[in-house]
């Protein structure tokens, strides 16, 4: 699940909620369809920072589906529309296909096999545990592409369910396609051990733990204070992309720093660094950018 932050302004005394509100924990604050009652309750939602689920939910028998709810929220904000050329999908592209909601709440990786402007998109048939997941034909489904720095989420249908000469199915093209820019430097959550050194001790190095990465810096958990603000420090780690290890070695200098005081103990990674990465190498940096991308089309509950 994608979250996006709720704008102060969305929120308001007698509001009944089109999404499930959250905190930045992922706890659920207020179910979809409640209704803020108070203004106390109101500044508690305000205050928790919240958040809710990237796209919209996936259309019901009795409700007017995306295409409804989207010409509500583009006579507001016209800049949520986007078209089927602005996701740039390529074939052998993954999609996120969220079934209808009589199948449970799983969703599936498929890969874009082609597609007739205006008239069908070709996917591979979504799979889990070895068995190909039961879609029938005119099934409504949601899909979500991540490309670029935005998410993209449209309503489609299942035409066509193929078998021959192999399993695929036929969408229907999408009329509406919805999407948000996610942020400048996605970050996404991680458990990257890694060597951290501080130039002018030597051979000295320190353990430490990336919580979580973008392109451009990090956050780093260790046991005691690796420099203060304005000092430097370099980070040896190793990154797993597309099932192949890439050894990485860049300098960065500390931006921030605090201690979690509910940790104690000599073993507890309670010092945390906000870091920026410095001068970091071409390759570098598109081992980075390649590994977050990876990791929000496959991971997206881990986009921090």
């Amino acid at each position: 699940m994608s979250l996006i932050s709720i704008e102060s302004d969305k929120l308001a005394v007698g509001t009944r909620l089109p999404w499930t509100v959250y905190d930045q924990e992922r706890n659920v604050l207020m179910e979809r369809g409640q209704v803020i009652e108070t203004e106390e309750q109101l500044q508690l939602l305000v205050a928790a920072n919240p958040l809710r689920e990237l796209s919209l939910q996936p259309p019901s028998d009795k409700s007017a589906g995306l295409q409804g709810e989207l010409d509500k929220a583009l006579s507001i904000n016209p800049e949520s529309r986007f078209t089927f050329q602005d996701m740039r999908l390529r074939v052998g592209d993954r999609i996120q296909l969220q079934p209808p909601a009589s199948m449970g709440t799983e969703r599936h990786f498929v890969r874009l096999l082609g597609y007739l402007e205006n008239a069908s998109l070709m996917v591979s048939t979504p799979m889990t545990n070895g068995m190909r997941v039961p879609l029938r034909e005119h099934d409504k489904i949601v899909a979500r592409v991540f490309s670029s720095q935005k998410a993209f989420a449209f309503d489609c249908a299942v035409v066509r369910v193929c078998k021959i000469p192999y399993d695929y199915l036929h969408l229907s093209f999408p009329d509406v396609v919805q999407g948000a820019v996610i942020r400048k430097s996605p970050r996404i959550k991680t458990k990257i051990i890694a060597s951290i050194a501080t130039p002018g001790d030597g051979n000295e190095k320190q353990p430490g733990v990336i919580v979580n990465l973008s392109a451009d810096g990090a956050l780093v958990k260790a046991r005691q204070q690796l420099a203060g603000r304005g000092g430097e420090i370099v980070l040896a780690f190793r990154v797993n992309l597309h099932n192949m290890e890439a050894y990485l070695t860049v300098k960065a200098i500390v931006r921030n720093v605090f201690a979690d005081e509910e940790k104690e103990g000599g073993d507890a990674l309670r010092v945390q660094h906000g870091i920026q990465f410095l001068d970091l190498q071409p390759n570098d940096s598109v081992i980075l950018q390649s590994l977050i991308y990876q990791q929000i089309i496959e991971q997206p509950h881990t986009l921090a």
